[in-house]
């Protein structure tokens, strides 16, 4: 089997040897081997024999955990394949480590209907990551009806959002959060008051002053947070925050915890590592949304994810062709790219925190896991592999060669990261990444 950054099939034995398996699913973390033999874990134990027919992948001095689970990924199909479909995006996540993805449901049409999850069911059945579609709170994403909810958790959705709309009738989302604890699956809001927006591009402060472009505050977040956690508290709702940003959210978060709201929030990679000084140089691939926020923010924010607070890292992936980047910031999409990068730039950051790796990988595996309801494989005789090899370690620069997605759109290229994704395992499929 040769592997040379492509994605194979796992065919008769793979022996991995000498790693440290961490696996916080079965309590386990000790320096072990794996066998494998057509895509199922025959052993795990010390010093397994090798032969000269296995597959041997040397993993000393390597953390061997479970497969990532991102909680926020845009995939863009149907409609805007352009930018990225379930095929090419399911690469990019498997190179990043990820081996489950939900998908937010704004594409063309909507996912609104336990029709639009079947066909993203059946689409991604034999892309080597597992697709859980997120289901659209209200029809057509028009924030005026709710949608056929029910139907689509019949249909397999893990959770219903109007995702980058954000559901504007207080009503609506009070019924969603009502509705939506009949089958134990979280609302996800776009946190952001568009009022209060305006035509803020990004962080309102220093760098917005100094570049001379309009702010969007901090406050357009967290008032809709504390609206959103508002209303949970009072229907007993289940909620989950995506992508939060500010001093003033993780405040309104705590308070709202300590009080035993059914709680959860995500930050990604960007807005937990970045500031918006990176956008000095107007580069429209770190324009995102919320924006990237200032230095002070995120101390705060780095703080909240040390204690607890913050549950999950999220990618927020989401891919645009070249001409809806290459304009001016003004009129530039919202977005960039994150799957291969999330955990090399996370680990990055927080390993200058002296945050534990094992605390850092339960960001990427255990809790996103226990708020949508789904697990990894774990590392254990008789189980498909569902694995990432992780060299600590390893030093490296992000070129446009390491990206899988059909989309370029991120501020990092050229940008030096540690932590690397060596290997990932999955549904059948093996591949070694990149240098």
């Amino acid at each position: 089997m040769i592997l040379n950054n492509k994605i194979n099939k796992i065919k008769d034995y793979v022996l991995i040897k000498n790693g440290n398996i961490y696996d916080p699913f079965i309590n386990i973390n000790d320096i072990s081997d794996i066998l494998i033999k057509n895509n199922k874990i025959i052993k795990v134990e010390k010093n397994i024999k090798s032969n000269s027919s296995y597959l041997i992948i040397d993993a000393s001095n390597k953390i061997v955990t479970n497969g990532f689970v991102d909680l926020h990924a845009h995939f863009r199909e149907p409609g805007y394949e352009y930018k990225e479909n379930l095929k090419s995006g399911s690469k990019s996540a498997f190179f990043g480590g990820f081996t489950r993805v939900c998908c937010m449901p704004n594409t063309k049409p909507v996912l609104d209907s336990p029709e639009m999850i079947n066909f993203i069911n059946n689409k991604s059945k034999d892309l080597p990551v597992y697709i859980y579609p997120i289901g659209s709170i209200t029809k057509n994403q028009d924030g005026k009806e709710m949608s056929e909810i029910g139907e689509m958790v019949n249909a397999g959705i893990v959770a219903i959002s109007d995702d980058g709309i954000p559901v504007k009738n207080s009503q609506i989302l009070r019924m969603a959060l009502e509705y939506s604890k009949k089958f134990n699956i979280p609302v996800i809001n776009h946190a952001e008051d568009g009022f209060l927006v305006n035509d803020g591009i990004i962080n309102e402060g220093k760098t917005s002053l100094k570049l001379g472009l309009p702010g969007n505050p901090s406050i357009s977040e967290s008032t809709m947070v504390f609206r959103d956690l508002s209303i949970a508290e009072y229907v007993s709702g289940k909620i989950h925050i995506p992508h939060i940003s500010t001093a003033k959210s993780i405040e309104i978060v705590k308070l709202f915890k300590d009080k035993g709201v059914d709680l959860t929030c995500e930050i990604t990679p960007h807005h937990l590592c970045l500031t918006d000084e990176i956008l000095l140089d107007y580069n429209t691939n770190s324009k995102v949304a919320p924006p990237i926020r200032s230095k002070e923010e995120q101390k705060v924010l780095l703080n909240a994810v040390k204690s607890g607070l913050i549950d999950c890292i999220a990618t927020d992936h989401a891919p645009h062709s070249i001409d809806e980047k290459e304009t001016d910031i003004c009129n530039a999409a919202c977005g960039m790219i994150g799957m291969e990068t999330a955990f090399s730039l996370v680990f990055s950051t927080l390993k200058k925190e002296k945050m534990s790796i094992n605390s850092i990988i339960d960001l990427f595996s255990l809790n996103p896991s226990k708020i949508i309801g789904i697990s990894p494989n774990p590392i254990k005789q008789d189980n498909e592999p569902e694995i990432n090899i992780i060299d600590l370690d390893k030093q490296w620069v992000l070129s446009e060669n390491h990206i899988q997605s059909k989309s370029l759109n991120t501020p990092l290229i050229g940008k030096k990261l540690t932590g690397k994704i060596e290997y990932t395992l999955n549904k059948g499929f093996i591949s070694k990444h990149i240098d």
